[in-house]
């Protein structure tokens, strides 16, 4: 049985964070799909196309990696496609009480299904995708937040 691995979030768009996570998560699971979460109440400033495609670029020499994307509860996801684990990255001590809430209910919606953390480099800490877009809308570089295949024209 193979060790999959759900990577979800709105990506919207990837970090350097972000990537430094699956990077690290590569030799601990057979599998990790980088799963672009769609939420019709949430405005999105890049198109889940857009954001499906700079993924596939960053990863495009990472066989083991691959995205999809998803509605609907990160655990049910999970059960469609065979993971059972969900991997999440941590910046702060913020977002692990953050993110112990949501794998904890996750643990109950659905027992068979692990919540797996990583810590994220230091010097991503700061990195978040609501910072670059704020960056990015300001008309700020942003090369240093996100990967270089990520290349956004100007506002």
């Amino acid at each position: 049985m193979q060790k999959i691995a759900i990577f979800p979030g709105s990506f919207d768009p990837i970090t350097r964070g972000h990537v430094f996570i699956v990077k690290r998560a590569i030799p601990l699971f057979d599998k990790i799909i980088v799963a672009i979460g769609q939420n019709a109440t949430k405005q999105n400033m890049f198109s889940i196309e857009q954001r499906e495609k700079w993924i596939e670029q960053v990863f495009e020499k990472d066989a083991t990696v691959e995205v999809q994307t998803y509605q609907g509860l990160t655990v049910d996801f999970c059960r469609q496609v065979g993971a059972k684990f969900i991997l999440r990255g941590l910046r702060t001590s913020a977002d692990f009480e953050f993110e112990r809430g949501i794998g904890q209910v996750n643990k109950m919606l659905h027992p068979d299904i692990d919540t797996v953390f990583l810590l994220t480099e230091p010097s991503f800490t700061p990195i978040s995708s609501s910072i670059v877009r704020d960056v990015y809308r300001h008309g700020g570089d942003i090369s240093k937040l996100v990967p270089p295949e990520i290349n956004i024209p100007s506002p």
